[in-house]
């Protein structure tokens, strides 16, 4: 199919590269296409009317990002799976509170010798996930550095209203070093994120987290909308907008 970008005449675009491909997000109006376009020029839609939204895996090398976006995207569990080098990226489509979506996944390598590969695809990010396992209590300790290097890295507009979700994977391991109510509290000392206890491997509130992710980009891009409409102006013209909360 032939795309011709003259037709989008206001577009916002992401270039990066991957195996020796273009890839170009274009964002246009309401709705974000991803192309791919090779060295030898050809030009092909990889997705079209669903929204596109990119979703990044954090944490410590070992607590499972691999497995988990394995688990969610083919439904399989690899036991012998080897740590990520760099960055690794899959694609699935579902239907969430009536939309089209297509969840690009973006696995990265947790340990400190790869951060110069990982931290240039935390730009674009529209949800970033951070992973712990239960049964490492380091892992669990290290969520606020990983939050923070997202931050410095993406630099994300909104930073109060980023969204982010907490996966504390491995429950299905018999000891556990981070107890469920531990968790909760520091989601809640950190911008009242979700948080989900999962398994890879017995496919525990896997899909249910993604699906989370994606609920918490909709609800922000609506809360966005709202305020532009509902904010208030004071007398000197400044326009007032409601903070997120836990509630």
């Amino acid at each position: 199919m032939g795309v011709r970008l003259r037709h989008f005449k206001q577009y916002q675009s992401d270039i990066g590269e991957w195996d020796n491909n273009i890839l170009l997000t274009i964002k246009y109006r309401d709705e974000q296409f991803l192309l791919s376009a090779t060295q030898r020029g050809g030009l092909s839609i990889m997705s079209g009317k669903s929204l596109l939204l990119k979703v990044i895996l954090l944490g410590d090398g070992g607590v499972g990002k691999s497995s988990l976006m394995n688990r969610f995207v083919t439904d399989r569990f690899d036991s012998q799976s080897f740590h990520t080098i760099g960055v690794e990226f899959l694609n699935r489509d579902l239907e969430v509170e009536g939309r089209l979506v297509t969840l690009q996944i973006w696995d990265t390598a947790g340990q400190e010798r790869f951060k110069s590969l990982r931290t240039p695809f935390y730009r674009g990010a529209d949800c970033c996930l951070l992973t712990f396992a239960v049964d490492d209590l380091q892992s669990f300790q290290n969520l606020g550095s990983w939050k923070k290097e997202f931050m410095y890295y993406s630099d994300v507009k909104d930073p109060e209203r980023f969204p982010f979700v907490v996966l504390g994977n491995k429950v299905d391991m018999e000891q556990r070093e981070v107890g469920e109510d531990e968790a909760r509290a520091w989601c809640e000392e950190n911008g009242c994120c979700p948080y989900f206890e999962t398994s890879a491997k017995d496919d525990t509130n896997v899909t249910a987290a993604f699906e989370a992710a994606v609920k918490e980009v909709l609800a922000a891009e609506d809360h966005i909308d709202h305020s532009v409409l509902s904010g208030t102006i004071d007398l000197h013209g400044n326009r007032k907008i409601a903070h997120r909360s836990c509630c």
